[in-house]
């Protein structure tokens, strides 16, 4: 096993993207109280994980033989299953349901992407993009127009890309505003940084 989907606890997806994930998974973890949502579908996850505040005693029943509870209160449930995943050796790990509702959590879960940069291969993705966490000058695929927004979680480096709209010349992008509402003009496009350098990118859905 080394391709996990998890959905995690925000609103539910409505968009063919992330529903064509979410009903082809291979392996699919379920954060807690996502599984109220779940429920209501034909998919059935392989396990759920939090600390399991969020279900009641008929569905810990129900799914006894795949729940996970991790007690600790100083992670949240996308945290506790993203830790699953290295604990056990996966690799890659699409995350959906993790925006919406209360803005304070999505902002959590975008930030959350890049504590594990370097331990997989993680990825969001939402009813309308995708964020994708880099630490390295990176290609990405790409079409002409598609809108395409930076976030550097380290400000005082230098960034620049190739093939956007807008080009970033060694900029540093001391807030999170300075590098959005950009767009591709190739079938490709390419952020320039250094090791190390911790950046979030977002790509509309095309």
């Amino acid at each position: 096993m080394k391709n996990v989907v998890i959905l995690a606890n925000g609103e539910f997806p409505k968009g063919k993207t992330p529903l064509q994930i979410l009903k082809n998974n291979s392996f699919l973890i379920c954060c807690d109280g996502a599984i109220n949502n779940l429920l209501k579908t034909n998919i059935k996850p392989n396990l759920i994980i939090g600390d399991l505040d969020s279900i009641n005693e008929n569905l810990k029943t129900k799914f006894a033989d795949i729940l996970i509870k991790i007690a600790d209160q100083n992670t949240n449930d996308l945290t506790k299953a993203i830790n699953w995943c290295v604990e056990n050796s996966i690799t890659d790990v699409t995350i959906i349901g993790a925006t919406g509702k209360r803005e304070d959590h999505t902002i959590a879960n975008i930030s959350l992407l890049a504590k594990y940069i370097e331990l997989l291969n993680v990825k969001i993705i939402t009813d309308y993009g995708v964020f994708t966490p880099i630490t390295k000058t990176t290609l990405f695929t790409s079409k002409k127009g598609q809108q395409v927004s930076i976030f550097s979680l380290d400000c005082d480096k230098e960034i620049s890309s190739k093939n956007l709209k807008y080009p970033l010349q060694n900029l540093k992008l001391e807030t999170w505003w300075m590098g959005t509402l950009n767009e591709s003009v190739n079938n490709n496009f390419t952020i320039i940084c250094n090791n190390n350098t911790r950046v979030i990118v977002y790509q509309t859905l095309v």
